[in-house]
């Protein structure tokens, strides 16, 4: 058996992962990598936030991007998934599915509404933005745990 994931394997990862990180590109051509909150949709990944933050200004103005997720501390439990992509800033998201679908995955990590300070509050209730990304090509991965029985 390989150490490359198959692709129903890899979208299982992406959708079970808890942090992506995000890579967009600055109107100088560099990378900018950030951690992320995500869900996975289909074969899509989103990413949903406050619209006039960098990560979408960026997406808005070049769309090519680059998503990851990995785990594992041992060299034997390591495993990832990488891809390239195009970031489609969806123009009428269906705020309530996409909700549900963060809700569902990170309702037991996220601070009460009640709870956050009132700056965090009206940040997140400002103008949204939901990010669809799609690989352009076949996902990279690997699971060390495949080498060799892990060792």
């Amino acid at each position: 058996m390989g150490v490359r994931l198959s692709d129903d394997e890899a979208w299982d990862v992406l959708a079970s992962s808890h942090t992506g990180v995000f890579t967009s590109l600055r109107a100088d051509g560099f990378p900018v990598s950030l951690p992320v909150w995500f869900v996975v949709d289909g074969r899509e990944v989103w990413i949903a936030g406050a619209a006039s933050t960098y990560k979408f200004r960026r997406a808005r103005r070049d769309d090519r991007v680059s998503f990851l997720v990995e785990s594992g501390l041992k060299w034997s439990e390591l495993r990832a998934v990488q891809f390239t992509g195009r970031a489609v800033l969806e123009p009428a998201p269906d705020w309530a599915r996409v909700d549900a679908l963060f809700e569902a995955k990170y309702r037991d990590f996220r601070t009460p509404r009640p709870d956050m300070p009132e700056s965090a509050r009206a940040r997140y209730d400002a103008a949204r933005a939901l990010l669809r990304i799609r690989p352009d090509g076949r996902l990279l991965s690997w699971d060390n745990a495949r080498l060799d029985g892990g060792r």
